[in-house]
C-alpha cells in the first residue's frame, strides 16, 4: 500500500469543496477509504486546516467532518526536534519544510500531495500535484 503525504491545501479543497481541486482530494481520500493508500499529515495541518474552514464550515459541524477525514488520515505530530530541525533547514518556507520532515518521520513513505509543489523544492521525498497522483499509483 503506498504511503502518501497530504499537505494542508488538500485537506482545504476536500472540506471546503473547492473546485476544481476538490475532485483531486476526493479521489486521493476515496482511495484511503478503499485502503489502496495510507494517507499521513501533519498534526499542525489539522490545526490550520480547522482555522482556514471555519469561513466555509460552521464550528459544530466542522469539527464533526474533521473527526471523520481523521478516519482516513494520520497525523504525525510535530515535536521540538522538528521544529528546530526546520528552523535550521534551507527550505524556502518554514511550514513547508516542517511538511516535508514530518513525511520523513514515517519510513518508505512514496510521496507528498501539495497545490504548492514550489515551496517543496529539496524535497527528499516525491513531490505531485495532486492531479498527477492517479499515474503514481
Amino acid at each position: 500500500m503506498k504511503k502518501v503525504f497530504v499537505d494542508t491545501n488538500i485537506i482545504v479543497d476536500l472540506i471546503a469543496d473547492r473546485k476544481p481541486h476538490s475532485k483531486y482530494a476526493i479521489e486521493l481520500f476515496t482511495l484511503a477509504e478503499s485502503k489502496k493508500v495510507k494517507l499521513y499529515t501533519s498534526s499542525h495541518s489539522i490545526v490550520t486546516a480547522h482555522y482556514l474552514l471555519k469561513k466555509y464550515v460552521g464550528e459544530k459541524e466542522l469539527r464533526k467532518i474533521t473527526n471523520t477525514v481523521l478516519e482516513y488520515l494520520k497525523p504525525i505530530a510535530i515535536d521540538e526536534a522538528m521544529l528546530r530541525r526546520g528552523l535550521k533547514a534551507e527550505y524556502k518556507d518554514f511550514e513547508d519544510g516542517l511538511q516535508i520532515i514530518a513525511a520523513s518521520a514515517i519510513e518508505g513513505m512514496d510521496f507528498i500531495v501539495t497545490r504548492n509543489i514550489r515551496d517543496f523544492k529539496g524535497s527528499e521525498i516525491m513531490v505531485l500535484a495532486p492531479d498527477k497522483v492517479k499515474g503514481k499509483l
